[in-house]
């Protein structure tokens, strides 16, 4: 089934009727010179849109003095910065193609794609050198370096015959006869925009290959249902490696005009947040369970006078969240409550939060567990579900600001075809489907069949009005010793969701004869319990074996087995001394759940879990 598109006036930026992304790079700064472009979070550092053009037009000039081109591939090795935005810019302005690398990546991994991007040049900080240098690449011919630092740098004789040049040096490598217009403008939708790397929970990542055209239609379609405001903020944070901070950071900021605050330090995210106030913000799930946990332990920590009544008042709020969800009417007391909560508290939570004058409030990823998701439409917060790949440009289904729906991810975008196949699988087609992953041909005549269905991996449901809700991952469900399917990422969702002192979850019981789970604590519940319980030291090694907390989880665990069917209950379960951080065994960098990677790291305390509970 197809999306109904819109037929209202919609608001579009200043590059968003562009054909490619320097198009629309030229045409915001035309409109918009001097306004602020750029703004590094942290450090008293601004760009305006005609400073940020002209540095663009400055590293452009000393790639192209360096052999850069159309179809070249360059890497980047940058954190959240303005940098990345120019270095990023001036490679699309050449008809190159940009791409990111997870900061926190191993040389082998770093080697991996290397050989498959075939890059001669990489742009990164300093800190960097080491690790680039042990990847060993081959075919690198160019390190440049963007901080300052003394000179000259020495490389490593394992770099092989790779130069390394400073900011300054490339600038100073533009060719005289560099005719810098003629070659933006003729940058193709054709011209392969940027590679997003899947991180992957299993096998070796894949080069997604955007094209100008997919990443266009992207922000057209997003305009289509979103209209852009004309003075709107952006705010850059997720890893650039991610779809999601290229596409709704760095490409959306480039058609409408926005500035975007760039944010270095992720765990700073919500301070820059408060500070910058932006009309457009995502995170994936983990990021909401963590900021409900810091709200609760904050209100817990109130004095009486001002807990009970704020307690009450979100029970209020998620009540009304509920009742709207059902469908049901919303009582007149109660209305009168809530809208008195909103106003007094509610209300100013969300510009001392940042979110005051947010349009749209995204989780992606990975499901959102329905507790969670109500906690902040409860606050008055328009949280809404979407889907998107990075094979699609990030893009899928999203709900709408009107009508936001608890569980489901959606209707399909203006544009977006959608439909299951045979097994349930969902299937996507559209102009933002993926050119193909990189030198791969096979996986990608896997991915997109012959009538270009893109088939997502993911197991759907499509109600009759075209709401699609995420089941779980094709190849994740369990399926138990007696032939039953269930899906985890559903029992987890239950499992955090029933007490914040559960950060993480991950269920076990494919070809089993009933589910277990590891649990990991949240760091900031954990660090709230501690402090209430008397521990001087708030690590979750020192309070895993404390009494009340095995009593809370063990109540929380019970909670969720409340709200799961027989087969589906976990009926053990082990909680570790551990946290799971993003790009290790356990977690991606984007913080999705590495189902084999837990398994193989666990796999004696997994065993021992059920050999004890069939004691």
């Amino acid at each position: 089934m197809s999306s109904a598109q819109t037929t209202e006036t919609v608001v579009a930026g200043p590059g968003v009727a562009s054909a490619t992304l320097p198009a629309a790079f030229q045409a915001t700064v035309a409109s918009r010179a001097e306004q602020t472009a750029l703004i590094a979070f942290g450090e008293d550092r601004e760009f305006s849109w005609r400073e940020y053009a002209a540095a663009v037009e400055e590293v452009a000039g000393g790639l192209a003095g360096i052999g850069i081109g159309r179809g070249d591939t360059v890497a980047v090795m940058l954190p959240n910065s303005p940098e990345f935005h120019i270095v990023d810019m001036a490679a699309l302005h050449l008809a190159a193609t940009p791409f990111s690398i997870y900061l926190t990546s191993a040389p082998d991994q770093i080697s991996y794609l290397f050989g498959n991007a075939e890059n001669s040049v990489v742009i990164a900080q300093r800190r960097f050198l080491d690790v680039i240098a042990n990847a060993a690449p081959s075919a690198l011919r160019y390190i440049v370096v963007t901080d300052p630092g003394p000179e000259p740098v020495d490389l490593p004789s394992s770099v092989g015959d790779a130069q390394v040049l400073t900011f300054d040096d490339l600038r100073a490598r533009r060719p005289e006869e560099f005719d810098y217009a003629a070659t933006w403008s003729d940058v193709s939708q054709d011209d392969v925009a940027t590679l997003i790397y899947t991180s992957g929970t299993t096998g070796a990542p894949k080069g997604v290959e955007l094209t100008h055209a997919n990443l266009m239609f992207v922000m057209h379609t997003c305009n289509l249902r979103f209209p852009f405001a004309p003075d709107g903020a952006a705010i850059s944070y997720l890893p650039t490696a991610h779809a999601a901070d290229r596409v709704f950071s760095h490409y959306l900021a480039t058609v409408t005009g926005w500035p975007i605050t760039t944010v270095g330090d992720a765990s700073q995210v919500f301070a820059a947040v408060a500070a910058a106030h932006p009309s457009w913000f995502l995170g994936v799930p983990r990021i909401w369970e963590k900021l409900r946990a810091a709200l609760l332990a904050r209100f817990s920590s109130l004095p009486d006078a001002q807990r009970e009544p704020t307690l009450a008042a979100i029970t209020d709020a998620e009540h009304a969240v509920r009742l709207g969800q059902r469908g049901e009417p919303l009582p007149a007391e109660l209305a009168a409550r809530v809208a008195k909560a909103d106003a007094a508290v509610f209300a100013p939570l969300r510009v001392q939060l940042g979110f005051d004058r947010v349009a749209l409030l995204m989780t992606g990823a990975a499901p959102i567990a329905p507790a969670v998701h109500e906690f902040f439409l409860s606050l008055g917060l328009p949280l809404q579900e979407g889907f998107g790949m990075s094979e699609t440009g990030a893009l899928g289904f999203t709900n709408i600001p009107t009508d936001i729906r608890v569980g489901k991810v959606g209707l399909a975008q203006p544009g977006t075809e959608a439909k299951l196949g045979s097994d349930g699988e969902l299937l996507l087609r559209g102009p933002h489907v993926m050119r193909g992953y990189r030198k791969d041909p096979e996986k990608t005549a896997e991915a997109i069949d012959g009538d270009g269905w893109l088939h997502t991996g993911d197991i759907a449901t499509i109600d009759d009005d075209g709401w699609v809700m995420i089941v779980d991952r094709k190849k994740e469900l369990i399926i138990n010793a007696a032939g039953k399917n269930m899906s985890p990422v559903n029992i987890e969702g239950k499992l955090k969701s029933a007490n914040p002192l559960i950060g993480q979850a991950c269920v076990i019981g494919d070809r089993r004869p009933y589910n277990v789970a590891l649990l990991v604590l949240d760091p900031d519940a954990a660090r709230t319990f501690a402090t209430t319980h008397g521990y001087a030291d708030a690590s979750p090694a020192a309070i895993v074996d404390d009494p009340d907390l095995i009593a809370a989880v063990d109540a929380a665990v019970a909670t969720a087995n409340e709200q799961l069917s027989r087969i589906e209950q976990v009926k053990a379960y082990r909680l570790l001394n551990d946290e799971w951080l993003p790009d290790s065994e356990e977690l991606t960098p984007t913080m999705k759940l590495k189902r084999r990677g837990v398994a193989s790291k666990y796999a004696a305390v997994i065993e021992e879990i059920y050999s004890s509970s069939q004691r």
